[in-house]
């Protein structure tokens, strides 16, 4: 007998793929074949995905990015995604379809609901997406990776929490080591593309720190490649030990060795943070649709483990003074990391594979 198919429908930043990658990852040990269902941006992020999982590279489009001409064909390529998600799915039958939000997750969802297979969305942020929200009551089950998350009236969900990559689960319960007279490591990070505000603001609130503090700190921040040469000499010529890059493989590795992290609020960002355990600096990206970002932060900032600047309150000075304060105390910083621990839901894949597998098992068909 065959193996039962998981189909996984995602978008092509980090926040949704991420956590795709790691429901793929638990499903392949539990017995079932993954494939995953993206388009050409999507793609780029599963260099890390098993090698076991069939990538699908889909026609799909969006309305929020891109000129007219491409908004305008964005209803044609989606339609052609569906078709072709439709014929794929006719000879295939997957046991279970899940969509992770974006653009590229409409074909799946919308073949699964035309073919009345077992189907399911999973929200990473605190309010739902678009997609997300256009197929809440078109699925069987709906699982929510921050809590609580905003929903539309009527609809009922099930808090799995964010899963996270087995790189990041493998830090969870790493001994994190408080600030102290000795090089300590600060972490930058601005979600899948980089933050141009982050560029702008941490280099010199970290120079701006006291002359003993500042020669103690390393940096890692990752910067948009239009930012790296800059942000580099910066760092550079003030002094401080610092590694600029667009992107960080070993992010797991940065995140558990730093004593600080200064990031976005993306959820699966808020999700490594509480699974590894780490103080940060939260600033949401004030763009975001329906300010999900904020909602994704409150969790760890109401538990102690996070400061939240909205953008426009993060300046120079007033940053240079938090990251005094938290690299300055080593009890106080170490309750942040504790918080942070707190919050986390490492057993996050485990509960979302558990719902998929119910549904495999025969959830019927909705009202709606």
């Amino acid at each position: 007998m065959a193996a039962p198919l998981l189909v996984i429908a995602a978008g092509g930043t980090g926040g949704h793929m991420f956590p795709a990658q790691a429901l793929a990852e638990l499903m392949l040990t539990r017995g079932w074949r993954v494939k995953l269902s993206t388009d050409a941006r999507g793609a780029r992020y599963t260099q890390n995905f098993p090698r076991e999982v069939e990538i699908e590279q889909v026609g799909s489009g969006t309305f929020a990015r891109g000129g007219l001409s491409a908004r305008a064909l964005a209803p044609a390529r989606i339609g052609c995604g569906i078709v072709a998600a439709v014929t794929r799915m006719m000879r295939d039958r997957p046991a279970v379809v899940v969509g992770f939000g974006g653009y590229p997750s409409i074909p799946a969802l919308a073949a699964a609901t035309i073919l009345k297979l077992p189907r399911m969305i999973h929200e990473q942020n605190g309010v739902l997406g678009r997609v997300n929200a256009l197929f809440a009551r078109r699925v069987h089950a709906v699982a929510c990776g921050t809590w609580p998350t905003e929903l539309p009236s009527g609809v009922e969900a099930i808090h799995t929490g964010n899963p996270v990559r087995r790189s990041v689960l493998d830090r969870s319960g790493a001994a994190y080591i408080p600030p102290g007279d000795y090089p300590m490591s600060v972490l930058v990070i601005g979600g899948s593309q980089g933050a141009r505000i982050l560029s702008d603001v941490v280099p010199p609130a970290i120079a701006g720190l006291p002359a003993a503090l500042r020669r103690q700190v390393r940096v890692s921040h990752q910067a948009r490649e239009e930012d790296v040469q800059r942000v580099s000499t910066y760092y550079s010529d003030e002094g401080i030990d610092a590694d600029v890059q667009t992107f960080f493989a070993d992010l797991p590795t940065r995140m558990s060795e730093a004593q600080l992290v200064i990031c976005r609020s993306g959820a699966s960002t808020i999700a490594d943070l509480s699974v590894i355990g780490r103080p940060s600096v939260l600033v949401p990206f004030a763009a975001a649709a329906a300010d999900h970002q904020t909602a994704n932060a409150r969790g760890l900032v109401g538990a102690g483990a996070a400061i939240m600047f909205p953008e426009s309150r993060f300046h120079v000075e007033t940053l240079t003074e938090q990251v005094a304060l938290v690299l300055g105390n080593s009890d106080g910083a170490m309750r942040m990391a504790h918080a942070a621990r707190g919050a986390g839901v490492p057993d996050a894949a485990e509960r979302l594979a558990g719902v998929v597998e119910r549904l495999a098992e025969g959830q019927k068909e909705p009202d709606s």
